[in-house]
C-alpha cells in the first residue's frame, strides 16, 4: 500500500500456569513471561506503531502490596521504550544485587511486572491524538480485587453515541465519549452489578467480609457480564481483559472481523492478533493454533481449564480480507499462499494490457508488503511463457535450427528493482508544485533498468487507496526511465467505501475510485444521481442504524469496473507525465477466489457486516457533499 493508512492494532496475553520458580528451573530465566511477551509485542510491531502498553497482574499477593502494574509509552519507538522501562530496575539490581535476580519469590513480592498474568497492546492510532491517555492497556481500579480491569483491544464500534447515551441513563458519567471508555465503563459497570449481586448474596449467608470477597472470585460469571456488556456493541473488536483477582478473556465481535489466535498448554496459555507470531515465539506448529470462534470469549480463569465461551450469536462469518492482503505479516502459512495468488490470478490482466510482450516488458513491485503478491506474479508470467516457448518450439516442425530454439528460449522474465524508498523528507515548502517536487524525492530509482522508449513497466501494489503517492511520486519518478508504458497493479479491488471497523479509511473523498466515479458521473451528465443519492442519505440520519441502507453504490452503479478504472488512471497521470499509464484493479470475484476463508470485503462491495456500517458510509458521502473534512464515526 504505497499510501500511508493507519490501521488495525494488535494485542498480546500471556497467562503463566506455572508457579514463576517452574520456569526459572526450566529455562534459566526468572523473566520468561517477559521476554515471550517482548517477542510477542516485537513480531506484531507491523499491527502498531504510534503507542504499546503493558500491563501485569500478580497471583495470591497479600493486602498492601501492589498486583497490578501498567507502563505505556507513544515514543518514537515506543516497544524499545516500553521495555526499556519495565527492564531498568532489573538492570539495577544486577550492579546491586544480582542474586535477587534469581529470586523468584522476592522479585514477585518486590518488583513490577514480575506477575504470571500479561496484556500487551500496539497501538495505530485510527482516531483521537496520538497521547498516553489514548494508549491502551486501560485501567479501572478499585480496593476490590475482583473490581479491578485492564482492558485493550484491536477494536472500533460504530456506536459510540448510542453506547455513551446507555451510560449516561444508568447514572455514569464517562469522562470522554470514545469507543475505548466506553467498553471499558460498560464492562466495569457489569462487574460492579456482578459483584455487588454476590456480595448480597453471600452476606446473607452469614458469610464473613473476607470470605465474600474469595467467594466472589471464584464464582463472577465472566460470561453473563460479557453478554451484558457486549448487548448493543456494533462494530468489529477483538478485546481482551484482565480482572484483578486473576481471571482473563478475550472476546472476538460476531462477524469475525478482527483478528485472534490462542495456544494453550500446561505451562502457557496465549493469544495474539496473528497466528505466526505465537509459532515463532513458542517454537510451536501452526495446526496447534486456534482461532477465537466469532461471537465466543476465550476464557482463561485463574483456577480452571481455558474454555470458549458463545457471548453474541456467531453471524455470517466477514474476516477483513485486508488482513490478508496487507496488514497482516506474510510470514502465515495461509496468508502467504493467498498473497500469491492474488498475483498469479491479476496476471491475465496484466498481459493484455502490455499486450503479451514480455520481450519488452519489466516487473517490479512497491511497497515491500506487495513482494509476495509480485513473486505470485512472476510465477503466473514463468507459467504462460513456458507454455508459449512449447507451442513455439512445436511449431519449428521435427527438425528445427539450434539458433531458431536458442531465440525462443532466449525470452526471460524480466524481473528488477526498480524503486527503493530512500528517506521520509519533510518539505516546508507551500506552494504545491515545489512541494510535489520534493515529495518524489522519497523514492529513488534504479537507472539502467528500463530500455527508453520501448519497454513496458509494470509496478505491482498491494492496494490503491487515495493515489496520493502514486500521483505526486511514484509514477512521475517512473516516467523518468522513459519507458513507453506505465501498467500500476493492485492486487487488491477498488477501494470504494469507508472502513468503520479498525482500519483509517473513514472519508469518501480521499479515495480515488471514489473521486472517479463523481468525474465520471459529471462526464456523463449524470450529476443529478449525486444529488438523489444526498436526499436519500439525508432522508435516513435520523432512522435507526438497522434501517439504513447503502445508496452510495448508486454513484458507481452507472460504471463498470474498467471505466472507473481507466478514470483513475487518467486522475493518477500529471501533465508532465510522457508514457502511457494504465491502472488494472483485482476483481472483487478474483479476490475471493485467492483469499476463500476471509469473506470481509465491505470496502470494496458496501456490503457492510454490520448495521452501523451503512450508517457511517451514509453519514460519509453527507459528509463530502456538504463539505465536511471530518470522519463518519
Amino acid at each position: 500500500m504505497s499510501d500511508a493508512i493507519q490501521h488495525e492494532c494488535g494485542i498480546a496475553l500471556l497467562r503463566l500456569k506455572k508457579p514463576l520458580a517452574f520456569y526459572q528451573k526450566k529455562y534459566g530465566t526468572a523473566f520468561y513471561g517477559l521476554n515471550k511477551m517482548y517477542l510477542l509485542m516485537e513480531k506484531q510491531h507491523n499491527r502498531g506503531q504510534d503507542g504499546a502498553g503493558i500491563a501485569n497482574i500478580k497471583f495470591d499477593m497479600n493486602p498492601g502490596t501492589r498486583y497490578i502494574s501498567r507502563h505505556r509509552s507513544v515514543a518514537q519507538k515506543p516497544i524499545q521504550d516500553l521495555f526499556s522501562y519495565v527492564n531498568k530496575r532489573f538492570k539495577a539490581l544486577e550492579n546491586t544485587a544480582p542474586e535477587k535476580l534469581n529470586d523468584v519469590e522476592w522479585l514477585k513480592q518486590n518488583e513490577a511486572f514480575t506477575g504470571e498474568l500479561f496484556l500487551g497492546h500496539l497501538r495505530y492510532g485510527t482516531y483521537g491524538k496520538n497521547s498516553i491517555e489514548n494508549c491502551h492497556p486501560f485501567l479501572r481500579t478499585n480496593n476490590w480485587m475482583t473490581k479491578n480491569l485492564a482492558l485493550a483491544g484491536n477494536f472500533n464500534l460504530t456506536n459510540v453515541d448510542e453506547l455513551f447515551d446507555i451510560l449516561v441513563n444508568i447514572g455514569q458519567h464517562p469522562k470522554q465519549k470514545s469507543d475505548t471508555v466506553t467498553i471499558l465503563e460498560k464492562i466495569g459497570h457489569y462487574i460492579d452489578d456482578a459483584n455487588q449481586q454476590l456480595f448480597d448474596k453471600y452476606k446473607a449467608e452469614g458469610k464473613s467480609y473476607i470470605e465474600i470477597s474469595d467467594l466472589i472470585a471464584k464464582n463472577l460469571d465472566l460470561q453473563d457480564i460479557l453478554k451484558q456488556s457486549a448487548l448493543d456493541w456494533d462494530g468489529g473488536y477483538v478485546m481482551a481483559g484482565l480482572l484483578g483477582h486473576g481471571d482473563a478473556f478475550v472476546l472476538r465481535d460476531p462477524s469475525g472481523i478482527r483478528p485472534a489466535f490462542w495456544y494453550d498448554d500446561d505451562e502457557v496459555t496465549v493469544v495474539a492478533s496473528e497466528r505466526p507470531i505465537i509459532q515463532t515465539a513458542f517454537g510451536i506448529k501452526w495446526e496447534d493454533i486456534n482461532e477465537v470462534t466469532p461471537g465466543s470469549a476465550l476464557m482463561i480463569p485463574k483456577n480452571g481449564p481455558v474454555v470458549e465461551k458463545e457471548v453474541k450469536p456467531k453471524l455470517k462469518e466477514m474476516q477483513c480480507s485486508f488482513e490478508r492482503i496487507y496488514f497482516s505479516r506474510g510470514t502465515d502459512k495461509d496468508i502467504y499462499q493467498e498473497r500469491l495468488d492474488l498475483g498469479k490470478i491479476v496476471t491475465p490482466k496484466v498481459l493484455k494490457a502490455i499486450d503479451y510482450d514480455l520481450k519488452n516488458s519489466v516487473f517490479s513491485f512497491i511497497p515491500n508488503t506487495a513482494e509476495t503478491a509480485y513473486y505470485g506474479m512472476l510465477k503466473a508470467v514463468e507459467s504462460y511463457l513456458n507454455t508459449t516457448k512449447l507451442t513455439q518450439i512445436k511449431a519449428l516442425g521435427e527438425n528445427p535450427k539450434e539458433e531458431e530454439i536458442e531465440s525462443i528460449l532466449s525470452v526471460r522474465t524480466r524481473a528488477e528493482k526498480v524503486m527503493v524508498k530512500d528517506a521520509k523528507l519533510r518539505t516546508f515548502i507551500t506552494q504545491d508544485d515545489a512541494r510535489d517536487d520534493m515529495v518524489t524525492h522519497i523514492y529513488d530509482i534504479t537507472y539502467g533498468s528500463v530500455n527508453r522508449g520501448t519497454d513496458n513497466l509494470v509496478i505491482l501494489d498491494d492496494s490503491i487507496v487515495r493515489g496520493t503517492t502514486l500521483k505526486q511520486s511514484v509514477i512521475r519518478i517512473l516516467d523518468r526511465l522513459e519507458p513507453k508504458k506505465i501498467v500500476v497493479v493492485s492486487s487488491a479491488p477498488q477501494i470504494r467505501y469507508p472502513d468503520c471497523y479498525g482500519i483509517d479509511m473513514a472519508k469518501l473523498g480521499d479515495f480515488i475510485a471514489f473521486q472517479a466515479a463523481i468525474e465520471l458521473l459529471k462526464d456523463n451528465n449524470k450529476e443529478s444521481v449525486i444529488d438523489d443519492v444526498y436526499k436519500k442519505s439525508l432522508a435516513q440520519v435520523n432512522l435507526p442504524k438497522e434501517e439504513v441502507i447503502n445508496y452510495v453504490k448508486e454513484i458507481y452503479a452507472p460504471f463498470t469496473d474498467e471505466e472507473i478504472s481507466t478514470k483513475i488512471a487518467e486522475l493518477l497521470t500529471h501533465s508532465s507525465i510522457n508514457a502511457e499509464v494504465e491502472v488494472i484493479y483485482q476483481s472483487v470475484e478474483d479476490m475471493h477466489r485467492a483469499i476463500p476463508n476471509s469473506k470481509g470485503d465491505w470496502y470494496f462491495t458496501g456490503n457492510y457486516p454490520t448495521p452501523g456500517g451503512n450508517k457511517v458510509v451514509n453519514k460519509a458521502f453527507i459528509n463530502y457533499v456538504e463539505g465536511k473534512n471530518e470522519r463518519a464515526y
